[in-house]
């Protein structure tokens, strides 16, 4: 009785120790790994893991591991293979095989703990596949919503960027937007949801959805964020957004900016130095404050407008004037269009690595041609 109760004993044991050994990364070669390295410590011998390929496909070899008395894996005397699966009616991820060539047979708790240690690695992949496919359908949704901007007029050139922040992190709230308006004018838009996730996302469209039929009616930005900013403060469960209006009118080669507690905009002039536009700075919308006011500076086709959410040069711990002053102080290559000044920043600013994500809109009037 004694001897028996040593067993279970150990079993829970070596439980206990494969919960603390397998599945510490999102990586499922390396939880493979885990496993065989475990089991080899627990049983010796050698292991061998596969994960279960493509229909028609042969099986990958993920991980392989041998204790130091094992000798080659040539007629094994006893083996013992396990499904890497959760439930009987789940298709299994895999196997691992367990072989020693000589010594005893694996006994009924050696067998327990390979089935178990299985099962456990079994369900750190398959949570680490759903996680990865749900952060790629997620990533394609938020691309999608904002690679996709109206259409500008033909006399405007844009080019626009988003990055996550992260390798983790799923949808957030940044978006860029252009609306085409009348007599050759055209709405550019860049906004930012407060935080991440499908709710954001989510939020983020609303926003999107109300601006467009908004901006439709061809009011001049301010009201069209104070009109915004009315809407959303109806709806409680909406959560604040920052947003930047710019109207931009060719004809006239001017540019009007209405702003709902966001960044200023850069200007890149043809020697490829940046200027921050001054403006005066509303209300986040949401808030049903409104006080939104308008400014408008010239804009000529030697000019490249660039607009951005924070996380392209907020960093943490920063003041957000040094943050600014970081991009005003770029000096791109003369002559800098739209997708050459959005490449430029996000590489300069290192965006690519920053803690927030990142929405950039870039925009020249299109010189016109005289004969």
């Amino acid at each position: 009785m004694a001897e028996r109760d040593e067993a279970l004993l150990a079993r829970v044991r070596a439980m206990e120790q494969a919960i603390a050994e397998i599945g510490t990364t999102l990586d499922e070669t390396h939880t493979c790994r885990e496993l065989a390295a475990f089991l080899v410590r627990r049983l010796g011998g050698s292991v061998a893991v596969d994960l279960a390929a493509e229909q028609g496909a042969p099986p990958r070899r993920a991980a392989t591991a041998r204790s130091s008395e094992s000798a080659a894996p040539a007629d094994p005397t006893h083996t013992l293979t396990a499904a890497l699966a959760v439930g009987d009616d789940e298709r299994p991820l895999g196997t691992v095989t367990a072989t020693r060539i000589d010594g005893p047979a694996f006994t009924a708790h050696e067998a327990a703990t390979v089935h178990h240690a299985a099962r456990l690695a079994a369900r750190h992949i398959g949570h680490a596949r759903r996680l990865a496919a749900t952060e790629d359908t997620a990533l394609h949704l938020q691309r999608a919503l904002v690679a996709e901007p109206g259409r500008p007029h033909p006399n405007l050139e844009i080019a626009g960027g988003y990055l996550p922040a992260g390798a983790r992190t799923l949808v957030g709230g940044d978006w860029f937007e252009t609306v085409r308006l009348h007599f050759g004018r055209t709405l550019l838009v860049v906004g930012d949801v407060m935080g991440h996730g499908l709710d954001a996302a989510v939020d983020m469209n609303a926003y999107r959805t109300v601006l467009r039929e908004v901006a439709a009616t061809d009011l001049p930005p301010h009201r069209v964020l104070r009109h915004l900013d009315s809407v959303v403060a109806q709806d409680d469960a909406r959560r604040p957004a920052t947003c930047l209006l710019v109207r931009v009118d060719p004809a006239r080669g001017a540019a009007t900016f209405a702003s709902a507690g966001h960044l200023p905009p850069a200007v890149f002039g043809a020697d490829g130095s940046a200027e921050l536009v001054d403006l005066p700075v509303g209300p986040p919308l949401g808030t049903g404050v409104g006080g939104y006011e308008p400014t408008t500076r010239p804009l000529t086709p030697a000019e490249t407008l660039l607009l951005f959410t924070d996380g392209l040069v907020e960093r943490r711990g920063e003041d957000i004037d040094v943050s600014l002053a970081r991009l005003a102080t770029l000096r791109l290559p003369p002559d800098p269009g739209p997708h050459q000044v959005v490449e430029e920043v996000l590489r300069r600013l290192d965006a690519h690595r920053a803690e927030d994500d990142v929405a950039v809109l870039a925009a020249r009037v299109r010189a016109r041609h005289t004969s």
